[in-house]
This record gives structure tokens, C-alpha cells and sequence, in this order.
């Protein structure tokens, strides 16, 4: 079917779940993006992973013990059981670092040996903003959990000259419209259809600091330091991968020409829809990487992410960064 013709389509034992007077120590990989958490009913206790991780809220805690999730909604849920919270007020987290880095988001894969960071609600704001130019500036991305967030903050765009508009701010309400639930490319368009030459009001949560973080803001793509290993998740060879159907598994590091293709994809993500989500961009990897034209890609993106109904020129490109990974032409 050629491309054009297409259909688009609470309380708990928290003393049992925390581990006394242990240090954190960093691990130099990465993991980022965020991933939708529904999808299939959860897989029985039998089949997920016995694996267990250790955590801290990023403003500071004692550490906890986690184990036994299969997707962020889970994940999240045996946080908020390890530090007596509720679920929901869990923004996001990062791995092997209490900053708020957007290169170190956790999304859809974690290192066996990586140390989660979870970022809980902090100060509410409410700012009015004067859309001076078509594009506000902003790369949106969310939790993969209902909260969407700020990921980037274009350097000389209409949103970096809002100083109190921060990377990391969870966007709760735009013009009075509660956003909470909606996915980052629904936030995105949202933003981008808000007219010209009008201001317009947007509520927005910041996550929790410690003393240690109050420091200026950053436009994202960093928090304090090169990241290293330049995206590369954990520090042995496994990660486990959540993911929005089906139980989480153990997989091998992620291979040269997937790290590529994926960087690429998240590119041009961000290009077209102004989201950043490397799971999302890992879907779609593996979706192309056996098809051999643009139109049966086109149909199979359809089938397996039909809610996004990406155009057709974002297909093509897709289609031609992918092949070129298979080439090694980065």
C-alpha cells in the first residue's frame, strides 16, 4: 500500500523494603527516554524478573530494594511502596545520578547494575507566556506513567527567555486544560497549535531539590557533567528492557548499528514532533530493521504504533537513517 494512501490511524512496611547506612555508589552508564506503561495485563509473579535494584529519591532518602516490575507504571508503584508515597507523586527518574539529567532518564531499559533516582513533585508555578514565534523552543518527552514533561529548552527560543521555566518541569495544565494523562506528542502539538501573538497561561511542577541542586537552570541534554559511555545504558553486558506489552526481559547491550539507528530516530523525532523517546525510536528500529522498502515499513509502523500516524516524509527519513546504520554510513 503505497505511503500516501495509507490508513492512519498505600501504605506499606516501609522498614522492610529500605537497607540501613548503605553508601550509593555511581556507575558510568546511561539509560533515557520514557516508555508508555499500559498496554497487557501484567505477566504473572512467575514470569518476571527476579532481579532487584536499589533506589533513592534524588532530594535525598535512605536507600530502598526493588524488584518484581515489568513496565515504569510498576516500577513506580515499588517505589512509592519502598518510601511510603503515593504513586503519583513520582515525576520521573534518573539512573546512576540524583541531578536532573536528561540524558540519564530512565526509560525503557536498565542496566542490571544501574542505581535509580526518583524525582518526587515539588514547587507548583504558574506562568504566562507571550507566543511570540510559531515555535516555543521546547522538546517534550513524559514517563511513560501520564505526566509529560520538558526535556529541552532551546537556547534563544521564546520559552528560554521564561526564567522560571526549567528542563525537568512537568507540564500539569495549558490555557486551563488539565494535560495530565496525555502523552508527549499530544503536549507537543498542543503547544505548537497555540496561536501566534498571544499569550497563554501554563501550569507546570518542578521536581524536588536538595540544597545541593539549586543551581542554575539547564536548557537539558546534560545535568552537570559529560555523560559517559555517550548513552550507552548500564556497566555490565545485560539491561532490562520494560516494555509497554508483554514482561520485561534480560537482553544483551544494545549492538553498534542499534545505538546508532536509535540516536538517529530520537532525532528526528524531536525534528518532526518536538518529543524526544528513545523507546518510541527502539520500536521503530526493530520494526525496520527486516523490511525491505519504505511501504511495507510504512504499513508494518502502522500496525504496531497506528495512535501516532506519523507523515509520510518522517517515514522516509526513518526508513533511510535506519538503512543507513545497516551501512555504518554515521
Amino acid at each position: 500500500m503505497p505511503l500516501g494512501l495509507r490508513k492512519k490511524k498505600n501504605k506499606s512496611k516501609e522498614s522492610s523494603n529500605l537497607v540501613e547506612n548503605e553508601e550509593v555508589s555511581g556507575h558510568a552508564g546511561v539509560g533515557k527516554s520514557a516508555v508508555n506503561g499500559g498496554g497487557l495485563p501484567a505477566p504473572p509473579a512467575n514470569m518476571r524478573p527476579k532481579l532487584v535494584f536499589h533506589t533513592q529519591l534524588a532530594h535525598g532518602s535512605p536507600t530502598g530494594r526493588i524488584e518484581g516490575f515489568t513496565n515504569v507504571k510498576e516500577l513506580y508503584g515499588k517505589i512509592a511502596e519502598a518510601f511510603n508515597l503515593n504513586q503519583d507523586e513520582i515525576l520521573f527518574c534518573t539512573l546512576n545520578t540524583h541531578k536532573i539529567d536528561m540524558e540519564k532518564l530512565l526509560g525503557g531499559q536498565i542496566g542490571l547494575e544501574d542505581f535509580i533516582f526518583a524525582h518526587i513533585k515539588g514547587l507548583k508555578k504558574e506562568v504566562e507566556v507571550y507566543k511570540s514565534e510559531e515555535a516555543l523552543g521546547l522538546t517534550i518527552t513524559d514517563n511513560g506513567a501520564g505526566y509529560a514533561f520538558i526535556k529541552r529548552i532551546k537556547e534563544g527560543s521564546v520559552m528560554d527567555g521564561v526564567k522560571v521555566i526549567c528542563v525537568g518541569d512537568h507540564i500539569e495544565c495549558i490555557n486551563g486544560k488539565n494535560i495530565v494523562g496525555m502523552r508527549h506528542f499530544e503536549v507537543a502539538r498542543m503547544l505548537k497549535e497555540l496561536p501566534k501573538d498571544q499569550s497563554f497561561t501554563i501550569k507546570l511542577m518542578e521536581p524536588m531539590k536538595s540544597f545541593e541542586m539549586l543551581e542554575p537552570r539547564s536548557r537539558g541534554g546534560g545535568g552537570g557533567g559529560k555523560s559517559s559511555g555517550d548513552g550507552k545504558i548500564g556497566t555490565g553486558r545485560e539491561t532490562l528492557r520494560l516494555r509497554s506489552k508483554g514482561p520485561a526481559t534480560v537482553e544483551e547491550m544494545p549492538s553498534e548499528f542499534e545505538e546508532k539507528a536509535v540516536k538517529k530516530v530520537d532525532d528526528l523525532l524531536e525534528s518532526y514532533m518536538g518529543i524526544r523517546d528513545t523507546e518510541l525510536a527502539a520500536t521503530m528500529v526493530e520494526v525496520g530493521r527486516d523490511k525491505k522498502n519504505p511501504d511495507e515499513f510504512a504499513m508494518a509502523l502502522d500496525q504496531a504504533l497506528g495512535d501516532f500516524a506519523f507523515p509520510d516524509e518522517f517515514v522516509f527519513d526513518v526508513w533511510g537513517a535506519i538503512g543507513d546504520a545497516k551501512q555504518g554510513r554515521f
